[in-house]
């Protein structure tokens, strides 16, 4: 793809997300996220209403009536987008790929956060972080951002999520509010004979670990194929991210039961290891609408605050 191709789909991915991110999507996530506090501003009058433990009693003996001091929040937040590009990210059997469903999701959330005046970082990762991009402000540094996960070419093919989340805690020391997009398909747990994790697998230690230093959101990318095999026969399936290949009747009623069985106890296994830690997260998938999803996430979140 030459560089017009490139910026012709960046500019329709940003107008489409643009379009996307309605006063309702961005009211929903500034509601969500605190800002770093509450900054002295001023002090002023008295009032009816006010809340007397605001009241300057220095400065209202000074003037021999009640003043208070006033604060604002400190609003601006540094947003980071982890961004898994393994090899099964290239999988789709729908309109988009997991990873072209992971790049209108990130450009959501940037042009959110762009609208709040917040900024917004990069960090792409398989199992070895691949790309960086300092936090910064300005739609040309998001249309960077959309493209780079969009189109760069990672070296690496499997995932490793520790390596990504250890790097993001070393770069970024100020709290950050991280959205972790991948499919969780990976090596990271703790029985090497299965390709996704427990419920007891380090990667929900891992992903816990980086919560207590930061706001973290994971988003789980699905594909409908993940779920459910085609009634098509003979087919051989490769595994993206090891090259491993397995041949798969699908003409067996008890074969096509088996894989959807399997890929429901991984679901609830991630789901149950993700309850445990008291982490946040939603599910998107190919073939459904995400921003459903989205606006729940912020309301659950609004809701605590």
């Amino acid at each position: 793809m030459n560089t017009s191709d490139i910026i012709k789909k960046v500019r329709r991915l940003e107008i489409r997300t643009r379009r996307l991110v309605t006063d309702s999507v961005t009211g929903a996530y500034y509601s969500s996220f605190k800002g770093r506090g509450m900054d002295f501003e001023e002090v002023r009058e008295y009032a009816i209403g006010d809340d007397v433990r605001t009241i300057d009693w220095n400065v209202s003996a000074k003037m021999d009536r009640p003043f208070v001091k006033v604060f604002r929040e400190e609003r601006e937040l540094t947003i980071m987008l982890l961004i898994d590009l393994s090899a099964s990210g290239i999988f789709g059997s729908v309109e988009q790929s997991k990873r072209e469903r992971a790049a209108e999701i990130a450009s959501v959330i940037a042009f959110s956060a762009s609208q709040n005046n917040d900024k917004v970082g990069l960090l792409l990762y398989t199992d070895e972080v691949e790309h960086y991009i300092p936090p910064k402000k300005g739609r040309r540094h998001i249309l960077r951002v959309i493209r780079d996960i969009l189109f760069f070419q990672p070296k690496g093919k499997g995932t490793h999520h520790k390596s990504a989340l250890d790097y993001l805690n070393r770069v970024q020391r100020r709290k950050s509010v991280v959205f972790l997009i991948s499919d969780f398909l990976e090596s990271d747990s703790s029985d090497n004979n299965s390709p996704l994790p427990t419920s007891h697998s380090p990667l929900f230690s891992t992903l816990a670990l980086t919560h207590q230093r930061h706001d973290l959101v994971s988003i789980a990318l699905s594909d409908p194929r993940e779920y459910e095999l085609p009634e098509v026969g003979l087919i051989t399936l490769e595994d993206a991210e090891t090259g491993e290949m397995v041949e798969i009747d699908t003409s067996n009623r008890r074969t096509r039961e088996r894989y959807a069985q399997l890929a429901r106890e991984r679901r609830e296994r991630f789901q149950t290891g993700m309850r445990k830690k008291g982490l946040d997260w939603i599910e998107a998938h190919t073939d459904q609408p995400y921003l459903p999803a989205l606006r729940q996430l912020f309301a659950r979140r609004a809701s605590r605050h």
